[in-house]
Protein backbone atom coordinates (compact mmCIF):
# COMPACT_ATOMS: atom_id res chain seq x y z
CA UNK A 1 0.00 0.00 0.00
CA UNK A 2 1.46 3.28 -1.08
CA UNK A 3 -0.99 5.63 0.59
CA UNK A 4 -1.20 6.70 4.21
CA UNK A 5 -4.79 7.94 3.87
CA UNK A 6 -6.82 6.93 6.91
CA UNK A 7 -10.00 6.67 4.81
CA UNK A 8 -10.47 3.92 2.31
CA UNK A 9 -13.17 1.81 0.76
CA UNK A 10 -12.68 -1.84 -0.14
CA UNK A 11 -14.39 -3.29 -3.23
CA UNK A 12 -14.91 -7.04 -2.88
CA UNK A 13 -14.64 -8.39 -6.42
CA UNK A 14 -17.07 -11.13 -7.41
CA UNK A 15 -15.94 -11.18 -11.04
CA UNK A 16 -17.65 -8.01 -12.21
CA UNK A 17 -16.50 -6.39 -15.43
CA UNK A 18 -17.10 -3.11 -13.61
CA UNK A 19 -15.06 -3.70 -10.43
CA UNK A 20 -12.26 -1.38 -11.55
CA UNK A 21 -14.79 1.22 -12.60
CA UNK A 22 -16.36 1.18 -9.13
CA UNK A 23 -12.95 1.85 -7.58
CA UNK A 24 -12.29 4.69 -10.01
CA UNK A 25 -15.67 6.29 -9.29
CA UNK A 26 -14.95 6.19 -5.55
CA UNK A 27 -11.54 7.79 -6.03
CA UNK A 28 -13.13 10.51 -8.13
CA UNK A 29 -14.95 11.47 -4.92
CA UNK A 30 -11.53 11.94 -3.23
CA UNK A 31 -11.80 8.76 -1.19
CA UNK A 32 -9.08 6.13 -1.58
CA UNK A 33 -10.36 2.77 -2.80
CA UNK A 34 -8.81 -0.60 -3.55
CA UNK A 35 -10.04 -3.93 -4.90
CA UNK A 36 -9.69 -7.11 -2.86
CA UNK A 37 -10.74 -10.69 -3.42
CA UNK A 38 -14.33 -11.64 -2.64
CA UNK A 39 -13.61 -14.03 0.23
CA UNK A 40 -11.42 -11.70 2.29
CA UNK A 41 -11.85 -12.44 6.00
CA UNK A 42 -13.09 -9.95 8.63
CA UNK A 43 -9.62 -10.08 10.21
CA UNK A 44 -7.97 -9.13 6.92
CA UNK A 45 -10.51 -6.36 6.45
CA UNK A 46 -9.59 -4.95 9.87
CA UNK A 47 -5.96 -4.75 8.74
CA UNK A 48 -7.05 -2.33 6.00
CA UNK A 49 -9.12 -0.28 8.46
CA UNK A 50 -11.71 0.70 5.82
CA UNK A 51 -14.55 3.17 6.20
CA UNK A 52 -16.89 0.92 4.22
CA UNK A 53 -17.25 -2.04 1.87
CA UNK A 54 -18.72 -2.34 -1.62
CA UNK A 55 -19.73 -5.77 -2.93
CA UNK A 56 -19.32 -5.74 -6.72
CA UNK A 57 -21.56 -7.31 -9.29
CA UNK A 58 -20.70 -10.55 -11.03
CA UNK A 59 -21.89 -13.02 -13.68
CA UNK A 60 -22.91 -15.81 -11.27
CA UNK A 61 -26.17 -16.71 -9.59
CA UNK A 62 -26.08 -16.75 -5.79
CA UNK A 63 -27.61 -20.25 -5.81
CA UNK A 64 -25.27 -21.58 -8.48
CA UNK A 65 -22.87 -24.28 -7.31
CA UNK A 66 -19.39 -22.84 -6.86
CA UNK A 67 -20.54 -19.23 -7.12
CA UNK A 68 -18.31 -16.79 -5.22
CA UNK A 69 -19.42 -16.00 -1.67
CA UNK A 70 -18.24 -13.52 0.93
CA UNK A 71 -17.59 -14.27 4.60
CA UNK A 72 -20.94 -13.70 6.38
CA UNK A 73 -18.97 -12.21 9.27
CA UNK A 74 -18.43 -8.99 7.30
CA UNK A 75 -22.04 -8.01 8.02
CA UNK A 76 -21.36 -8.18 11.77
CA UNK A 77 -18.42 -5.76 11.71
CA UNK A 78 -20.53 -2.62 11.93
CA UNK A 79 -19.06 -1.34 8.67
CA UNK A 80 -21.31 0.24 6.04
CA UNK A 81 -21.87 -2.16 3.13
CA UNK A 82 -23.16 -1.39 -0.36
CA UNK A 83 -24.11 -4.35 -2.54
CA UNK A 84 -24.33 -3.76 -6.29
CA UNK A 85 -26.29 -6.20 -8.49
CA UNK A 86 -24.85 -9.64 -7.55
CA UNK A 87 -23.49 -8.00 -4.40
CA UNK A 88 -26.99 -6.93 -3.40
CA UNK A 89 -28.37 -10.39 -4.09
CA UNK A 90 -25.63 -11.96 -2.00
CA UNK A 91 -26.27 -9.53 0.86
CA UNK A 92 -30.00 -10.26 0.82
CA UNK A 93 -29.34 -13.99 0.70
CA UNK A 94 -27.24 -13.65 3.87
CA UNK A 95 -29.54 -11.23 5.68
CA UNK A 96 -32.97 -12.47 4.69
CA UNK A 97 -34.47 -12.26 1.24
CA UNK A 98 -35.37 -14.35 -1.77
CA UNK A 99 -33.28 -14.22 -4.92
CA UNK A 100 -34.61 -15.89 -8.05
CA UNK A 101 -34.35 -15.93 -11.82
CA UNK A 102 -36.74 -13.54 -13.48
CA UNK A 103 -39.08 -14.19 -16.37
CA UNK A 104 -38.05 -10.83 -17.84
CA UNK A 105 -34.30 -10.35 -17.70
CA UNK A 106 -33.08 -6.78 -17.65
CA UNK A 107 -30.00 -5.92 -19.69
CA UNK A 108 -29.68 -2.27 -20.61
CA UNK A 109 -31.40 0.98 -19.76
CA UNK A 110 -34.37 1.08 -17.42
CA UNK A 111 -36.37 3.77 -15.64
CA UNK A 112 -36.00 3.77 -11.87
CA UNK A 113 -38.51 5.49 -9.57
CA UNK A 114 -38.43 6.17 -5.84
CA UNK A 115 -40.14 8.23 -3.15
CA UNK A 116 -37.47 8.03 -0.45
CA UNK A 117 -36.18 11.57 -0.73
CA UNK A 118 -35.54 11.93 2.99
CA UNK A 119 -33.29 8.88 3.14
CA UNK A 120 -29.58 9.87 3.32
CA UNK A 121 -28.65 7.23 0.73
CA UNK A 122 -31.11 8.62 -1.85
CA UNK A 123 -30.33 12.30 -1.15
CA UNK A 124 -30.50 14.34 -4.36
CA UNK A 125 -31.25 11.31 -6.54
CA UNK A 126 -34.10 12.13 -8.97
CA UNK A 127 -37.47 10.53 -8.26
CA UNK A 128 -37.37 9.24 -11.84
CA UNK A 129 -33.97 8.39 -13.30
CA UNK A 130 -32.43 6.34 -16.09
CA UNK A 131 -30.29 3.46 -14.81
CA UNK A 132 -28.32 0.56 -16.29
CA UNK A 133 -29.51 -2.96 -15.51
CA UNK A 134 -27.48 -6.11 -16.12
CA UNK A 135 -28.92 -9.15 -14.39
CA UNK A 136 -30.81 -12.40 -14.87
CA UNK A 137 -31.52 -12.95 -11.19
CA UNK A 138 -33.02 -10.34 -8.90
CA UNK A 139 -34.25 -10.00 -5.34
CA UNK A 140 -37.91 -11.03 -5.41
CA UNK A 141 -38.80 -10.34 -1.78
CA UNK A 142 -37.03 -9.03 1.31
CA UNK A 143 -37.61 -9.74 4.97
CA UNK A 144 -39.13 -7.26 7.41
CA UNK A 145 -35.58 -6.18 8.25
CA UNK A 146 -35.29 -4.38 4.88
CA UNK A 147 -36.95 -1.36 3.32
CA UNK A 148 -37.40 -1.13 -0.45
CA UNK A 149 -36.23 2.28 -1.70
CA UNK A 150 -36.71 2.10 -5.47
CA UNK A 151 -38.16 0.02 -8.30
CA UNK A 152 -38.34 -0.34 -12.07
CA UNK A 153 -41.20 -1.66 -14.19
CA UNK A 154 -39.88 -5.22 -13.97
CA UNK A 155 -37.82 -5.05 -10.77
CA UNK A 156 -39.88 -4.27 -7.64
CA UNK A 157 -36.79 -4.12 -5.42
CA UNK A 158 -34.22 -2.00 -7.29
CA UNK A 159 -32.74 -0.37 -4.16
CA UNK A 160 -32.92 -1.38 -0.51
CA UNK A 161 -31.63 -0.58 2.96
CA UNK A 162 -31.48 -2.62 6.14
CA UNK A 163 -33.46 -1.23 9.08
CA UNK A 164 -30.79 -1.79 11.72
CA UNK A 165 -27.52 -2.44 9.86
CA UNK A 166 -25.68 0.11 7.68
CA UNK A 167 -26.34 -2.12 4.67
CA UNK A 168 -27.63 -0.89 1.32
CA UNK A 169 -28.19 -2.51 -2.05
CA UNK A 170 -28.70 -1.54 -5.70
CA UNK A 171 -29.94 -3.89 -8.40
CA UNK A 172 -28.58 -1.51 -11.07
CA UNK A 173 -25.05 -0.25 -11.73
CA UNK A 174 -24.51 3.30 -10.40
CA UNK A 175 -20.86 3.33 -11.54
CA UNK A 176 -21.46 3.25 -15.32
CA UNK A 177 -22.07 6.30 -17.50
CA UNK A 178 -25.39 4.75 -18.59
CA UNK A 179 -26.66 5.56 -15.07
CA UNK A 180 -26.14 9.34 -15.39
CA UNK A 181 -27.16 10.14 -11.80
CA UNK A 182 -25.59 7.04 -10.28
CA UNK A 183 -22.63 9.01 -8.95
CA UNK A 184 -25.00 10.66 -6.45
CA UNK A 185 -25.74 7.32 -4.79
CA UNK A 186 -22.04 6.48 -4.57
CA UNK A 187 -21.34 9.93 -3.14
CA UNK A 188 -24.13 9.53 -0.60
CA UNK A 189 -22.79 6.14 0.45
CA UNK A 190 -19.31 7.60 0.95
CA UNK A 191 -20.23 10.84 2.69
CA UNK A 192 -23.64 10.26 4.29
CA UNK A 193 -23.29 6.59 5.28
CA UNK A 194 -19.52 5.99 5.62
CA UNK A 195 -18.91 9.58 6.88
CA UNK A 196 -15.83 10.03 4.68
CA UNK A 197 -14.26 13.50 4.50
CA UNK A 198 -12.73 13.24 1.01
CA UNK A 199 -9.18 13.90 2.14
CA UNK A 200 -7.44 11.76 -0.49
CA UNK A 201 -5.70 13.91 -3.11
CA UNK A 202 -3.17 13.06 -5.81
CA UNK A 203 -0.94 15.90 -4.62
CA UNK A 204 -0.71 14.18 -1.25
CA UNK A 205 -0.02 10.87 -2.96
CA UNK A 206 2.86 12.40 -4.94
CA UNK A 207 4.54 13.67 -1.80
CA UNK A 208 4.01 10.36 -0.02
CA UNK A 209 5.67 8.52 -2.91
CA UNK A 210 8.56 10.98 -3.06
CA UNK A 211 9.22 10.44 0.66
CA UNK A 212 8.83 6.66 0.27
CA UNK A 213 11.28 6.48 -2.66
CA UNK A 214 13.87 8.55 -0.83
CA UNK A 215 13.71 6.18 2.15
CA UNK A 216 13.76 3.05 -0.03
CA UNK A 217 16.64 4.08 -2.29
CA UNK A 218 19.07 5.66 0.17
CA UNK A 219 22.21 6.60 -1.77
CA UNK A 220 21.80 4.01 -4.54
CA UNK A 221 21.21 4.70 -8.23
CA UNK A 222 17.84 3.98 -9.90
CA UNK A 223 17.41 3.05 -13.56
CA UNK A 224 14.20 3.89 -15.39
CA UNK A 225 13.41 2.73 -18.91
CA UNK A 226 11.83 5.57 -20.90
CA UNK A 227 9.63 4.90 -23.90
CA UNK A 228 8.02 8.28 -24.50
CA UNK A 229 4.73 6.90 -23.20
CA UNK A 230 2.71 8.36 -20.33
CA UNK A 231 3.46 5.77 -17.63
CA UNK A 232 7.24 5.71 -17.92
CA UNK A 233 7.35 9.49 -18.28
CA UNK A 234 5.36 10.03 -15.08
CA UNK A 235 7.55 7.52 -13.20
CA UNK A 236 10.68 9.33 -14.40
CA UNK A 237 9.27 12.74 -13.46
CA UNK A 238 8.32 11.55 -9.97
CA UNK A 239 11.71 9.91 -9.38
CA UNK A 240 13.50 12.98 -10.70
CA UNK A 241 11.80 15.09 -8.04
CA UNK A 242 12.50 12.46 -5.38
CA UNK A 243 16.16 11.60 -5.97
CA UNK A 244 17.47 13.98 -8.63
CA UNK A 245 20.90 12.92 -9.87
CA UNK A 246 20.46 9.40 -8.47
CA UNK A 247 18.13 8.67 -11.39
CA UNK A 248 19.46 7.39 -14.73
CA UNK A 249 17.01 6.95 -17.60
CA UNK A 250 17.55 4.74 -20.62
CA UNK A 251 15.75 5.29 -23.92
CA UNK A 252 16.27 2.53 -26.46
CA UNK A 253 15.73 3.95 -29.94
CA UNK A 254 14.62 0.83 -31.75
CA UNK A 255 13.82 2.62 -34.99
CA UNK A 256 10.15 1.85 -34.36
CA UNK A 257 9.26 5.10 -32.59
CA UNK A 258 6.78 7.74 -33.75
CA UNK A 259 7.98 10.81 -35.61
CA UNK A 260 9.93 13.12 -33.31
CA UNK A 261 9.56 10.83 -30.30
CA UNK A 262 13.25 10.50 -29.49
CA UNK A 263 13.76 14.26 -29.74
CA UNK A 264 10.73 14.93 -27.52
CA UNK A 265 11.99 12.60 -24.77
CA UNK A 266 15.47 14.10 -24.94
CA UNK A 267 14.09 17.63 -24.64
CA UNK A 268 11.83 16.83 -21.67
CA UNK A 269 14.20 14.75 -19.59
CA UNK A 270 17.53 16.35 -20.45
CA UNK A 271 16.59 20.02 -20.72
CA UNK A 272 13.53 20.25 -18.44
CA UNK A 273 14.08 17.65 -15.70
CA UNK A 274 17.89 17.67 -16.03
CA UNK A 275 17.92 13.89 -15.89
CA UNK A 276 20.85 11.62 -16.72
CA UNK A 277 19.31 10.34 -19.96
CA UNK A 278 21.17 7.71 -21.97
CA UNK A 279 19.95 7.06 -25.50
CA UNK A 280 20.83 3.74 -27.06
CA UNK A 281 20.80 3.81 -30.86
CA UNK A 282 19.64 0.29 -31.65
CA UNK A 283 17.94 1.03 -34.95
CA UNK A 284 20.20 -1.10 -37.12
CA UNK A 285 20.21 -3.94 -34.59
CA UNK A 286 16.40 -4.11 -34.39
CA UNK A 287 15.89 -3.92 -38.15
CA UNK A 288 18.42 -6.69 -38.67
CA UNK A 289 16.51 -8.90 -36.23
CA UNK A 290 13.23 -8.17 -38.04
CA UNK A 291 14.59 -8.86 -41.52
CA UNK A 292 12.41 -11.37 -43.36
CA UNK A 293 9.98 -11.76 -40.41
CA UNK A 294 6.26 -11.24 -40.99
CA UNK A 295 4.70 -13.30 -38.16
CA UNK A 296 3.32 -10.89 -35.51
CA UNK A 297 4.29 -12.97 -32.49
CA UNK A 298 7.79 -13.60 -33.80
CA UNK A 299 8.16 -9.86 -34.36
CA UNK A 300 7.22 -9.20 -30.74
CA UNK A 301 9.55 -11.91 -29.45
CA UNK A 302 12.54 -10.58 -31.38
CA UNK A 303 11.83 -6.98 -30.42
CA UNK A 304 11.55 -7.93 -26.74
CA UNK A 305 14.76 -9.97 -26.81
CA UNK A 306 16.71 -7.23 -28.59
CA UNK A 307 15.36 -4.61 -26.20
CA UNK A 308 16.65 -6.57 -23.21
CA UNK A 309 20.07 -6.92 -24.83
CA UNK A 310 20.33 -3.16 -25.46
CA UNK A 311 18.98 -2.19 -22.04
CA UNK A 312 21.20 -4.65 -20.21
CA UNK A 313 24.32 -3.50 -22.05
CA UNK A 314 23.68 0.17 -21.24
CA UNK A 315 22.72 -0.46 -17.61
CA UNK A 316 26.00 -2.26 -16.90
CA UNK A 317 27.80 1.08 -17.27
CA UNK A 318 25.75 2.77 -14.52
CA UNK A 319 27.57 2.62 -11.19
CA UNK A 320 25.80 1.71 -7.94
CA UNK A 321 22.58 0.84 -9.78
CA UNK A 322 20.44 -1.25 -7.44
CA UNK A 323 16.87 -0.39 -8.41
CA UNK A 324 14.77 -0.59 -11.57
CA UNK A 325 11.70 1.64 -11.84
CA UNK A 326 8.63 0.40 -13.71
CA UNK A 327 5.33 1.95 -14.71
CA UNK A 328 3.14 -0.86 -13.35
CA UNK A 329 -0.41 0.45 -12.86
CA UNK A 330 -3.20 -0.78 -10.57
CA UNK A 331 -5.05 -2.61 -13.39
CA UNK A 332 -1.80 -4.57 -14.00
CA UNK A 333 -1.75 -5.53 -10.33
CA UNK A 334 -5.41 -6.57 -10.35
CA UNK A 335 -5.21 -8.55 -13.60
CA UNK A 336 -2.14 -10.37 -12.34
CA UNK A 337 -3.97 -11.92 -9.44
CA UNK A 338 -5.45 -9.48 -6.95
CA UNK A 339 -8.93 -10.86 -7.42
CA UNK A 340 -7.78 -14.46 -7.77
CA UNK A 341 -4.85 -15.02 -5.46
CA UNK A 342 -5.26 -12.35 -2.83
CA UNK A 343 -5.04 -8.58 -2.62
CA UNK A 344 -2.29 -7.42 -4.95
CA UNK A 345 -0.65 -10.82 -4.61
CA UNK A 346 1.12 -10.89 -7.96
CA UNK A 347 2.69 -8.06 -9.91
CA UNK A 348 2.86 -8.22 -13.69
CA UNK A 349 6.17 -7.12 -15.15
CA UNK A 350 5.95 -4.22 -17.58
CA UNK A 351 6.22 -5.47 -21.14
CA UNK A 352 9.16 -3.22 -21.94
CA UNK A 353 11.43 -4.54 -19.19
CA UNK A 354 10.08 -8.01 -18.49
CA UNK A 355 12.79 -10.28 -17.11
CA UNK A 356 15.31 -7.49 -16.46
CA UNK A 357 14.91 -7.27 -12.67
CA UNK A 358 15.81 -10.95 -12.29
CA UNK A 359 18.61 -10.88 -14.87
CA UNK A 360 20.35 -7.82 -13.43
CA UNK A 361 19.57 -8.40 -9.76
CA UNK A 362 17.62 -5.15 -9.42
CA UNK A 363 15.05 -4.40 -6.75
CA UNK A 364 11.82 -3.08 -8.24
CA UNK A 365 10.33 0.36 -7.63
CA UNK A 366 6.73 0.69 -8.81
CA UNK A 367 5.47 4.08 -7.65
CA UNK A 368 2.29 3.99 -9.76
CA UNK A 369 1.07 0.53 -8.76
CA UNK A 370 -1.89 1.93 -6.80
CA UNK A 371 -3.13 4.24 -9.57
CA UNK A 372 -5.46 3.99 -12.53
CA UNK A 373 -4.53 5.44 -15.93
CA UNK A 374 -6.56 8.63 -15.53
CA UNK A 375 -4.95 9.20 -12.13
CA UNK A 376 -1.49 8.73 -13.63
CA UNK A 377 -2.27 11.44 -16.18
CA UNK A 378 -3.46 13.80 -13.43
CA UNK A 379 -0.32 13.04 -11.44
CA UNK A 380 1.82 13.84 -14.47
CA UNK A 381 0.27 17.30 -14.70
CA UNK A 382 0.79 17.70 -10.93
CA UNK A 383 4.49 16.90 -11.41
CA UNK A 384 4.93 19.47 -14.16
CA UNK A 385 4.88 17.32 -17.29
CA UNK A 386 3.42 19.14 -20.32
CA UNK A 387 -0.14 18.20 -21.18
CA UNK A 388 0.76 17.12 -24.73
CA UNK A 389 2.93 14.37 -23.23
CA UNK A 390 0.57 13.45 -20.37
CA UNK A 391 -2.42 13.03 -22.68
CA UNK A 392 -0.64 11.11 -25.44
CA UNK A 393 -2.58 8.18 -26.81
CA UNK A 394 -1.23 4.71 -25.90
CA UNK A 395 1.60 3.34 -28.00
CA UNK A 396 2.43 -0.40 -28.12
CA UNK A 397 5.72 -1.65 -26.71
CA UNK A 398 6.85 -3.10 -30.09
CA UNK A 399 6.15 0.31 -31.63
CA UNK A 400 5.39 0.76 -35.30
CA UNK A 401 6.34 -2.85 -36.00
CA UNK A 402 2.80 -3.96 -35.09
CA UNK A 403 1.29 -1.28 -37.30
CA UNK A 404 3.49 -2.12 -40.27
CA UNK A 405 1.96 -5.42 -41.39
CA UNK A 406 4.25 -7.94 -43.02
CA UNK A 407 8.02 -7.60 -43.05
CA UNK A 408 9.34 -4.48 -41.31
CA UNK A 409 11.82 -2.48 -43.38
CA UNK A 410 13.00 1.11 -43.07
CA UNK A 411 11.25 2.26 -46.27
CA UNK A 412 7.86 1.09 -45.01
CA UNK A 413 8.49 2.56 -41.55
CA UNK A 414 9.28 5.95 -43.09
CA UNK A 415 5.96 5.91 -44.96
CA UNK A 416 4.02 4.86 -41.86
CA UNK A 417 5.77 7.38 -39.60
CA UNK A 418 4.89 10.32 -41.89
CA UNK A 419 1.29 9.19 -42.39
CA UNK A 420 0.81 8.66 -38.65
CA UNK A 421 2.13 12.16 -37.93
CA UNK A 422 -0.39 13.66 -40.36
CA UNK A 423 -3.25 11.76 -38.75
CA UNK A 424 -2.28 13.04 -35.28
CA UNK A 425 -1.75 16.59 -36.54
CA UNK A 426 -5.18 16.75 -38.15
CA UNK A 427 -7.05 15.30 -35.16
CA UNK A 428 -5.36 17.90 -32.96
CA UNK A 429 -6.31 20.70 -35.37
CA UNK A 430 -9.93 19.50 -35.20
CA UNK A 431 -9.84 19.63 -31.39
CA UNK A 432 -10.68 15.92 -31.15
CA UNK A 433 -7.46 14.42 -29.76
CA UNK A 434 -8.58 14.51 -26.12
CA UNK A 435 -12.05 13.32 -27.16
CA UNK A 436 -10.69 10.11 -28.67
CA UNK A 437 -8.84 7.29 -26.90
CA UNK A 438 -6.43 5.97 -29.51
CA UNK A 439 -5.67 7.02 -33.06
CA UNK A 440 -3.04 5.74 -35.46
CA UNK A 441 -2.22 4.63 -38.99
CA UNK A 442 -1.63 1.07 -40.19
CA UNK A 443 0.34 0.26 -43.34
CA UNK A 444 -0.96 -2.81 -45.15
CA UNK A 445 1.13 -5.21 -47.25
CA UNK A 446 -1.38 -4.58 -50.03
CA UNK A 447 -0.98 -2.55 -53.19
CA UNK A 448 -3.84 -1.19 -55.23
CA UNK A 449 -4.26 0.60 -58.54
CA UNK A 450 -4.60 4.36 -58.53
CA UNK A 451 -4.26 7.39 -60.79
CA UNK A 452 -2.12 10.33 -59.72
CA UNK A 453 -1.87 13.11 -62.29
CA UNK A 454 -1.93 11.37 -65.65
CA UNK A 455 -0.05 8.33 -64.42
CA UNK A 456 -1.31 4.96 -63.30
CA UNK A 457 0.05 3.94 -59.86
CA UNK A 458 0.30 0.70 -57.98
CA UNK A 459 1.09 1.62 -54.39
CA UNK A 460 0.33 0.90 -50.72
CA UNK A 461 -3.00 0.98 -48.94
CA UNK A 462 -3.10 2.61 -45.52
CA UNK A 463 -5.73 2.34 -42.78
CA UNK A 464 -6.69 4.95 -40.19
CA UNK A 465 -7.80 3.46 -36.87
CA UNK A 466 -9.53 5.56 -34.17
CA UNK A 467 -11.41 4.23 -31.13
CA UNK A 468 -13.14 5.44 -28.01
CA UNK A 469 -13.00 3.42 -24.79
CA UNK A 470 -13.06 3.75 -21.01
CA UNK A 471 -10.88 0.79 -20.16
CA UNK A 472 -9.37 -0.57 -23.45
CA UNK A 473 -10.97 -3.95 -22.68
CA UNK A 474 -13.75 -3.04 -25.11
CA UNK A 475 -13.75 -0.21 -27.64
CA UNK A 476 -15.98 1.34 -30.26
CA UNK A 477 -14.76 2.93 -33.46
CA UNK A 478 -14.84 6.73 -33.37
CA UNK A 479 -17.37 8.55 -35.52
CA UNK A 480 -14.92 11.13 -36.82
CA UNK A 481 -16.35 13.93 -38.99
CA UNK A 482 -16.14 13.22 -42.71
CA UNK A 483 -14.30 16.46 -43.41
CA UNK A 484 -11.57 15.52 -40.91
CA UNK A 485 -11.16 12.09 -42.51
CA UNK A 486 -11.13 13.67 -45.96
CA UNK A 487 -8.34 16.06 -44.96
CA UNK A 488 -6.30 13.21 -43.49
CA UNK A 489 -6.71 11.14 -46.65
CA UNK A 490 -5.90 14.00 -49.02
CA UNK A 491 -2.79 15.03 -47.11
CA UNK A 492 -1.48 11.47 -46.80
CA UNK A 493 -1.91 10.71 -50.50
CA UNK A 494 -0.44 14.07 -51.56
CA UNK A 495 2.42 14.28 -49.06
CA UNK A 496 3.47 10.68 -48.37
CA UNK A 497 5.15 8.99 -51.28
CA UNK A 498 4.10 5.37 -51.60
CA UNK A 499 0.41 5.60 -50.56
CA UNK A 500 -2.44 5.94 -53.04
CA UNK A 501 -5.40 4.64 -51.00
CA UNK A 502 -6.60 5.46 -47.45
CA UNK A 503 -9.28 3.45 -45.62
CA UNK A 504 -11.04 3.94 -42.26
CA UNK A 505 -11.45 1.02 -39.84
CA UNK A 506 -15.03 0.79 -38.52
CA UNK A 507 -14.55 -2.38 -36.45
CA UNK A 508 -15.26 -2.43 -32.72
CA UNK A 509 -13.54 -4.50 -30.01
CA UNK A 510 -14.71 -7.22 -29.80
CA UNK A 511 -14.66 -8.85 -32.28
CA UNK A 512 -11.66 -6.92 -33.62
CA UNK A 513 -8.72 -5.83 -31.49
CA UNK A 514 -7.61 -2.21 -31.25
CA UNK A 515 -4.18 -2.88 -32.77
CA UNK A 516 -3.97 -4.84 -36.02
CA UNK A 517 -1.23 -7.21 -34.89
Amino acid sequence: MNTTSSERILVLDFGSQYAQLIARRVREQNVYCEIVRHDITPEQIKDHNPSGLILSGGPSSVYEEGSPKCDPGIFDMGLPVLGICYGMQLMCDHLGGKVDSTHVREYGRATCTHSAGDDPFMKGFPETAEVWMSHGDQVQTVSADFVALAKTSTCPVAAIKHKTLPAYGLQFHPEVTHSPEGWMLLKNFLYEICKCSGAWKLANFAQEMIDHVKAQVGDAQVICGLSGGVDSSVVAALLSKAIGSQLSCILVDNGLLRKGEREMVEEQFTDHFKTDLRVVDGRAQFLQQLKGIDDPQEKRRRIGHTFIECFKSESEGIENAKFLAQGTLYPDVIESGAAKDGPAATIKLHHNVGGLPEELGFELIEPLRDLFKDEVRALGVELGLPEHLVWRHPFPGPGLAVRCLGEVVEEKLAVLREADAIVIEEIEKAGLYRKTSQLFAVLLPVQSVGVMGDARTYENALVIRCVNTDDFMTADWSRLPYDVLATMSTRIINEVSGVNRVCYDISSKPPATIEWE
